[in-house]
């Protein structure tokens, strides 16, 4: 546990975005990379996760376009003022959920999930699929 606040530290001095940190707990990984704007993109436990510098609104049409882009088949759309849902399946039937979240008013977390138990390469095209349209 030291050691990891010792290099979580060096990492926040150092500014660096582009190094990835591995953090290691009851038998499960996240990864964590830099990514734009300073915002970090995790994937663990089968769900990739970001906090975004945009609001709930666009998140929830960025999701809808991705899924539009990727030729995924809308299954679900809800939203209100703080949180939205955007669900799909692919042409192999796999389940896509987005789940959109309210932090700030120009901060939004975003979760990517692909299927029961995740897809990591699946959920990071749909993420940058989603960036592209922020």
């Amino acid at each position: 546990m030291e050691f990891m606040k010792t290099v979580l530290k060096r990492v926040v001095a150092g500014g660096s975005l582009g190094l990835a940190l591995v953090f290691l707990g009851s038998g499960c990984a996240a990864v964590v990379v830099g990514g734009a704007a300073g915002a970090g993109v995790a994937y663990s436990m089968g769900a990739l996760k970001s906090v975004e510098n945009t609001t709930v609104e666009k998140a929830y049409i960025a999701a809808q376009a991705a899924l539009k882009d990727l030729e995924f088949r809308q299954t679900l759309v809800s939203k209100d003022a703080v949180e939205a849902r955007v669900e799909g399946e692919t042409s192999s039937d796999k389940t896509v959920t987005i789940h959109i979240a309210h932090v700030t008013d120009q901060a939004t977390e975003i979760r990517v999930r692909v299927g029961t138990f995740g897809d990591e390469k699946l959920s990071r095209l749909i993420f940058e699929k989603m960036r592209a349209h922020f």
